[in-house]
Formats: structure tokens, sequence, C-alpha cells
């Protein structure tokens, strides 16, 4: 139970970069990237590739997380230059990268077993904390710059940001470069941590990345204080104890995606709800105010 433990919380944290990514997408700009099943073995064979040319573990990693920006540049550039919907621009990455993924290596399982990784630094767990610590940081003051609130403001109202002579496409790039970079960087870490690359391992990852970010949203819904890194990254881990935890029970591996959709739903119904009871008594709470005012002035 701890080896199951330890496991799924060093994927929780590789799954927070992922989440992390997804989060500039989904919660930020409001656009459903689909490319990130494409981007996450991108950045796996990225690695691969430049590792067994003899390419440091880290230059290899760092090299991966710059060209999963080129395919976000890619995708970005589908739909704001060549007008496509940005579903479909992601649907048609996603489906190039499978190709351009056979290309770097020549096959659809790279063994890394035999190759340094990052992971050489210290304990897995330890150096994927000091990763996605600094990645959250660095994130949040990114978001703090003016850049930042520009790629935010575009997300909430891009009339707004076209009213202050400012090209919104120029920030809807610049997320989806970050994005699909994060996704990529995950990608490249968890093929060093299972020891090989394999073509499938992006298949309904999206559906990872939304379920982790969903869970987080659920802690402590209320509060202010808590940054949406902060729970991007909890909801990945809680996701990944959980589907572990369901592994241990005696669950067929092989029906750990229906488990998770379900995680999903789950999630989502009772967010939809608990903003339904909120908005409820925020209706109360004004018809009483209401009537108090009526009181008043009647007395």
């Amino acid at each position: 139970m701890n080896s199951l433990i330890i496991t799924s919380f060093e994927q929780g944290l590789i799954f927070a970069i992922l989440a992390m990514g997804v989060f500039i997408t989904y919660k930020i700009l409001d656009i459903a990237d689909l490319s990130v099943e494409g981007t996450f073995p991108f950045g796996a064979f990225v690695f691969a590739k430049f590792i067994s040319m003899g390419i440091n573990p880290i230059v290899s990693t760092s090299i991966a997380f710059f060209c999963g920006t080129l395919a976000g540049l890619f995708t970005a550039t589908l739909f704001t230059k060549l007008k496509i919907k940005p579903l479909l621009s992601g649907i048609l990455t996603m489906t190039m990268l499978y190709s351009v993924n056979l290309k770097i290596n020549g096959k659809s399982n790279i063994p890394l077993f035999s190759y340094n990784s990052i992971f050489d630094l210290g304990p897995n767990l330890i150096v994927l904390a000091i990763i996605v610590l600094s990645i959250k940081i660095l994130l949040d003051e990114f978001l703090k710059t003016e850049t930042g609130y520009l790629l935010i403001t575009t997300g909430d109202n891009e009339s707004l940001v076209k009213s202050l002579g400012e090209n919104s496409n120029k920030y809807k790039i610049i997320g989806l470069m970050l994005a699909n970079g994060l996704v990529a960087l995950s990608g490249a870490l968890m093929a060093q941590v299972q020891g090989f690359a394999e073509i499938t391992m992006g298949n309904s990852i999206i559906v990872v990345a939304l379920a982790s970010i969903i869970i987080g949203d659920t802690i402590r819904k209320s509060s202010n204080k808590i940054k949406n890194t902060t729970r991007a990254i909890l909801g990945a881990i809680i996701y990944k104890i959980i589907g572990g935890i369901a592994i241990d029970l005696g669950l067929n591996p092989n029906d750990l995606r229906a488990i998770n959709a379900i995680i999903v739903i789950v999630f989502l119904s009772y967010n939809n709800f608990a903003a339904d009871i909120v908005n409820l008594v925020k209706k109360k709470e004004g018809n009483k105010d209401v009537e108090n005012n009526k009181l008043i002035k009647e007395i």
C-alpha cells in the first residue's frame, strides 16, 4: 500500500504540471484545447530522441518543453490566423502529432531504462516536488505581470483587451504556447519515471487534466486564499490517489478510464449543485433585504 501511495504521489505531481498547463487554456482562456493529447506523448518522444543522442537529461527535458510550446503555437495559428475553430484546431494538431511522434524515433515504443534521467539528481518525489513548486511560483508570478493580467482579461472579456489597443490573439498564442509547453514537460517527466515513451500515453489525458482541475475547484470552493495553481496541484494528487486506491481494491486497470470519466461527472455535478445552492441562498438573502427595506420605509 505504501508503494502504491508513493507511486500515486509521483504521478500526481507529474499530472499537476499537466493540470497547470490545461488550466491556462480551460480556465483562463476558456478554450477546449484537445491538442494536449498529442503534446503529452510529443514531450516524451522528444525527450527520448535527445537523451538517446547523449544529450544531458536536463537539457533534453528543457527541449521537450520548448517543442511543446511550438505545438501550442501551431494550434494557435490555426484558429487565430486561419480562422479554424479552437476545438477543431486542437484535434488537427493532435492528429498531426500522432504521425510526428512516430517519425521522431521511428517506432511507437522507446525504452529508456538504459539512459540517464533527471531523477538521477535525487529521489523522484523530492525532484518532482521541487519542479512542481518552481513551476507554480513562476506561473503565479507571471500571471501578476501586465502580460499575465491581459492574458486573464482575454479569457474574461476579449472586447476590453481590444478596447485597450491590444491584440487579443497575441495573448491567446502566449497562453496556448505556455500551456502546451507544460503539457509536453509533463509527458517528458512521465517517460522518465516509467522508463519508456509510448505512442498511446496521451490517450484520454485531457480527462485526467480536467478531472484534476475540477477536483481542485471543490477544495474550499468559497475561499479566495487558495490560488488556482495550488488547486490544480492538489486536484491532480487527489485524483491519482483515488485511482490508486481503486486499483488496490481490485479494480481492473482496463476499467480505469471509465472510473476517470465517472470521477469527472461526480465532481462536476457536485460543483454545479454547490453553485446552485449558493445562488439560491444569495437570492433569498436579497429578497430578505428588499423586504426589510420595505418594512423600514413603512415604519
